[in-house]
């Protein structure tokens, strides 16, 4: 088991490391950590059918927000997605929230922080808002106030794509994992979105990306229970 080290100073917490002395993927860490290219990304799709179901039942947010939402409350119940690289050390925050994108009038964009949350009307509410603020003319172009305890995410509605590759500073020092979601094409009688998830490979492996991926279908699968609040990760 990995242990962390946790520190607490005046009653105040103290950022999280890991303790890389005991962690399994040392050696992992190490040989990526270096690259000049060390982030890996994926792309599959999703099927949303039943999720658009229950929003629309629900009379709560919308299917954005909805698949939102999972995707944050996934990051932060897999603990590599809330892994951050601070120079030789491993941080790990205790929760991250989502900053995303929105497309305003005159066809600028903005980011729109959005709170991790464990019940769907709270997001919703609160998304809302900042996607209401954020999509104002002369908005303030202010990715994220949560610094690295955040997931990078965008949507890109106007096209179903199969591959993608992000705008980024390449180097190690850019340990946030990037997701994006597609446009959401019909096909046999299911509603399908593309879904691409990117991370650093020395926090992460394919099986961490493949936790977060099947984790998203078993939400999928039973979207009344997340939406509801209560939904939990198999």
């Amino acid at each position: 088991m990995v242990r962390v080290i946790l520190a607490c100073i005046m009653g105040t917490m103290t950022p999280t490391y890991l303790d890389l002395d005991t962690w399994p993927r040392r050696s992992a860490f190490e040989f990526f950590r270096g690259f000049d290219i060390p982030s890996f990304n994926i792309c599959t799709r999703l099927d949303v059918t039943l999720l658009k179901q229950a929003v629309k039942a629900s009379g709560v947010g919308s299917l954005s927000l909805a698949y939102h939402f999972i995707a944050i409350r996934l990051a932060n119940e897999i603990a590599p997605f809330r892994y951050r690289l601070e120079g030789e050390r491993v941080r790990v925050h205790a929760a991250v929230h989502g900053s995303t994108t929105v497309l305003r009038d005159d066809e600028s964009f903005g980011f729109v922080t959005l709170e991790h949350q464990r019940d769907f009307a709270a997001f919703a509410a609160q998304g809302a808002a900042a996607i209401a603020l954020a999509s104002q003319p002369g908005a303030s172009f202010n990715p994220t106030e949560y610094g690295t305890a955040t997931v990078h995410l965008t949507t890109l509605p106007w096209m179903h794509f199969s591959s993608y590759s992000n705008a980024r500073q390449w180097g190690a020092h850019d340990s946030i994992p990037k997701i994006a979601f597609g446009r959401i094409d019909a096909q046999g009688g299911h509603l399908w979105m593309p879904l691409s998830v990117e991370v650093h490979h020395a926090l992460m492996d394919g099986l961490h990306v493949g936790r977060f991926v099947e984790g998203f279908e078993a939400a999928l699968c039973e979207p009344e229970a997340w939406l509801g609040g209560c939904g939990a990760m198999p």
